[in-house]
C-alpha cells in the first residue's frame, strides 16, 4: 500500500482498516466516508474495528474529530474500536492533548 491510500489492512476477528498518510482537513471527508464504511461492515458482520494508525504521517484537530466520531458511532451501535499501532504523529497529539486516556484500552501495539 502506498502512502496516502487506504485499504483493508488484514482480516481477522475484527474487521481491519489501515490509514495512510495524512489524517488532516485535508482528507476528513474521505477519511470519514472510509470509517463509516468500515463501521457498517463491522456491525453487519457483528465485530469490532481495528484502525491500524501505525502509516499516519500527520494528525490534527481533523484526524481527532474523525477518532472521537467514529468511536461514538461504534458505541452506538453496539461495536467495539481498537486502535492499533499509533504512530508518533498520533501518539504525539494524543499527548499534547490528553487523549490517550480517553482512548486507554482501545489502543494495542505501539510504534517505536
Amino acid at each position: 500500500m502506498t502512502n496516502g491510500e487506504i485499504g483493508a489492512a488484514s482480516q481477522g476477528a475484527p474487521v481491519a482498516l489501515q490509514i495512510d498518510g495524512e489524517m488532516t482537513i485535508y482528507r476528513a471527508a474521505e477519511l470519514k466516508d472510509v470509517l463509516y464504511g468500515a463501521l457498517r461492515e463491522a456491525a453487519a458482520e457483528a465485530r469490532g474495528l481495528a484502525l491500524d494508525l501505525s502509516q499516519v504521517t500527520e494528525f490534527d484537530s481533523a484526524g481527532i474529530q474523525l477518532l472521537l466520531v467514529a468511536r461514538r458511532e461504534a458505541q452506538r451501535q453496539g461495536q467495539t474500536l481498537h486502535l492499533v499501532a499509533p504512530s508518533g504523529a498520533v501518539r504525539e497529539v494524543f499527548a499534547l492533548t490528553g487523549l490517550a486516556a480517553r482512548f486507554d484500552g482501545e489502543q494495542r501495539g505501539e510504534q517505536p
